[in-house]
């Protein structure tokens, strides 16, 4: 790496620890904060995430803040063992990625303290909640509309993000057996025929592509990319090393002709592509307020995202252009819609322009890069390496 650029990542990295810093402690009891100032709320899901960020870091004052916020979710879970979507208030429910992240969480959490039987009760009560969410009784798990991360765009059914989640927890949590079955439902054909049979279930796998599709239900699939998901499935194993090695070649070749479109101008993935346009058949009409093509959910860049990606270069052994993208990403942090700050870690950057458009000093954005850059540095990928290593072992044996 040119020296230049390792002074700039380590200047971003300690840039990353003072917004985690700044934003552990926050007005809704001490929780954290989901970013510097736009978003003073201690929303689930980003700080779930922030995890990985914070358990690389070494840092015990982030390890406590985050221990906070497991077991307050603990307490604040419902009786059947779903977890809410604002740490704080046990009433805000209806996620669908809530309790598979907090799942995940506490299985790293667990590999970073040693305490193996952390929160423990609470643990068995949402692995419980989560074999309730597959309707075909069937291991992968379904859900509604907006109800993951993707809270203004569709993703109806057995959605890949969702379920890269629900194996990757079972594995750190070492429930072996039903993570070998998620990943045997996930390995089978999406359903293109029109006509779907009781003995021919669904799965995740688009033929005569390296990716995985972005949910399907049925007779319904959605082909395009889904960015997180498909990383997730290159951390986690669920691609093997050939699917993983082909998925970023065809990941980078696709964003190499949107770049001569017009369509995308920073040499980072978007979140998802090809974009819903309003001519689309899975367009709708609340996209034109939030989710134009290449905006937010829609195709936006989203660093947290991107830090799973490089991550993912890194589980592909793609060591030199993880270095590459992580090179851009440190650019792109230091963005900001204030224009106050050095590093902006915003939430997310329009496409076409490269213009960040959320909020600053994202709790999530600090924490993915901080895990990106360690998995860059080590050649490894944290918590997901063992997973990876798990799923060689049950192949090796079959």
């Amino acid at each position: 790496m040119h020296p230049d650029h390792s002074k700039e990542i380590e200047e971003a990295k300690q840039a990353a620890l003072e917004v985690l810093l700044h934003n552990s402690h926050g007005p809704f009891h001490g929780l954290p904060r989901t970013a510097g100032w736009g978003y003073p709320e201690p929303y689930t899901r980003d700080l779930m995430f922030s995890i990985l960020g914070i358990a690389v870091s070494g840092n015990q004052k982030l390890l406590d803040s985050i221990r906070k916020v497991l077991e307050t979710l603990a307490k604040n879970q419902t009786e059947h063992g779903h977890i809410p979507s604002l740490v704080h208030d046990k009433d805000d429910r209806g996620a669908s990625d809530t309790t598979p992240l907090f799942l995940m969480g506490v299985g790293i959490f667990r590999k970073v303290t040693g305490e193996t039987e952390f929160l423990k009760e609470a643990v068995e009560k949402s692995l419980l909640w989560m074999e309730f969410q597959s309707p075909s009784d069937r291991f992968l798990a379904a859900q509604q509309p907006t109800s993951d991360w993707r809270d203004e765009q569709w993703v109806t059914g057995y959605g890949l993000f969702v379920n890269t989640l629900v194996y990757s927890y079972l594995r750190l949590l070492g429930l072996d057996s039903r993570a070998e079955s998620v990943y045997h439902e996930m390995k089978r054909f999406t359903i293109t025929q029109g006509t779907t049979h009781h003995h021919v279930p669904a799965g995740l796998v688009v033929k005569h592509k390296p990716y995985f599709a972005f949910w399907a239900y049925k007779i319904y699939s959605s082909e395009r990319f889904d960015l997180l998901g498909n990383s997730l499935a290159i951390l986690s194993g669920l691609a093997s090393p050939s699917r993983a090695d082909e998925m970023v070649s065809w990941i980078e070749e696709e964003c190499a002709e949107m770049r001569e479109r017009g369509e995308l101008s920073v040499d980072l993935p978007p979140n998802f592509f090809p974009y819903i346009k309003p001519e689309d058949a899975d367009w709708l009409p609340r996209y034109k307020i939030y989710n134009n093509p290449g905006d937010y959910h829609n195709g936006g860049i989203w660093p947290f995202i991107c830090g799973f990606y490089v991550a993912a270069l890194v589980a592909a052994k793609r060591y030199t252009l993880a270095r590459e993208k992580l090179i851009v990403l440190t650019q792109l942090i230091k963005e900001s819609a204030t224009g106050t700050v050095s590093f902006g870690f915003n939430e997310w950057i329009k496409a076409q322009d490269g213009k960040p458009m959320g909020q600053d000093w994202q709790t999530w954005s600090a924490a993915l890069y901080l895990y990106a850059a360690k998995c860059v540095e080590e050649k490894k990928t944290p918590f997901f390496d063992a997973i990876r290593l798990g799923q060689d072992e049950q192949n090796m044996v079959k």
